[in-house]
């Protein structure tokens, strides 16, 4: 009998399942790889900066074998968008070199995004100054490892005496959204939220 998956912090051997959890959760939760067939593309985005610019803050769920899922973040958002554009971007962009016209691609899109950090600092949300991605594998979802991850991910921030998180979520995935209602997070309301619902609750 295999042992239950166990939340530890994240460690550097741990870089290729995050990055493969977060290919197969990228799509509304579900896998991304028939839209974004770059595998490296979506964690380099979503993951990478923030195992490299924050790795305290980043989480797995490990079943024994690999990470099956994650939590990671920030603790100062706007400090992060500049560390970003200062450290990560200069990694990335010899693979993924900014645009230079419209999107082609839902990829393009993608790359697009990769090289506008600043759109993480939205108007409305300077009392949430925190932010979070967090992800599971389909097979692990539903037992409660997304709630103590979470826990894991609010304790460190309150330690930081961070007061408040917010996230984006794509407003379409109602599951993330039930899952983010019953650990307390509420609607913040932000002018001009595209296709994203924003949602932020305190780190007690």
């Amino acid at each position: 009998m295999s042992a239950a998956p166990v939340i530890r912090p994240y460690r550097p051997g741990d870089r290729d399942a995050v990055y493969d959890v977060c290919v197969r959760t990228a799509h509304l939760g579900g896998d991304s790889r028939h839209i974004y067939p770059d595998l490296e593309l979506m964690p380099s985005i979503f993951a990478g900066p923030y195992l490299h610019l924050e790795p305290d803050l980043a989480f797995v769920l490990d079943d024994g074998e690999r990470a099956v899922g994650y939590i990671l973040g920030t603790a100062d958002t706007a400090a992060f968008v500049k560390a970003y554009r200062a450290s990560w971007l200069p990694m990335v962009r010899g693979r993924y070199p900014a645009p230079d016209g419209p999107p082609a691609t839902p990829g393009d899109e993608m790359i697009a995004l990769m090289h506008d950090p600043e759109r993480m600092l939205v108007p409305g949300l300077e009392d949430y100054p925190a932010h979070l991605h967090i992800d599971l594998l389909p097979g692990h979802q539903r037992r409660g490892h997304g709630r103590a991850l979470m826990r894991a991910f609010l304790d460190a921030l309150r330690r930081r005496g961070v007061p408040a998180v917010h996230l984006g979520m794509v407003t379409a995935n109602t599951a993330a959204r039930a899952f983010y209602d019953r650990l307390g997070f509420h609607e913040i309301p932000v002018a001009d939220p595209g296709p994203l619902t924003y949602l932020g609750r305190g780190t007690d």
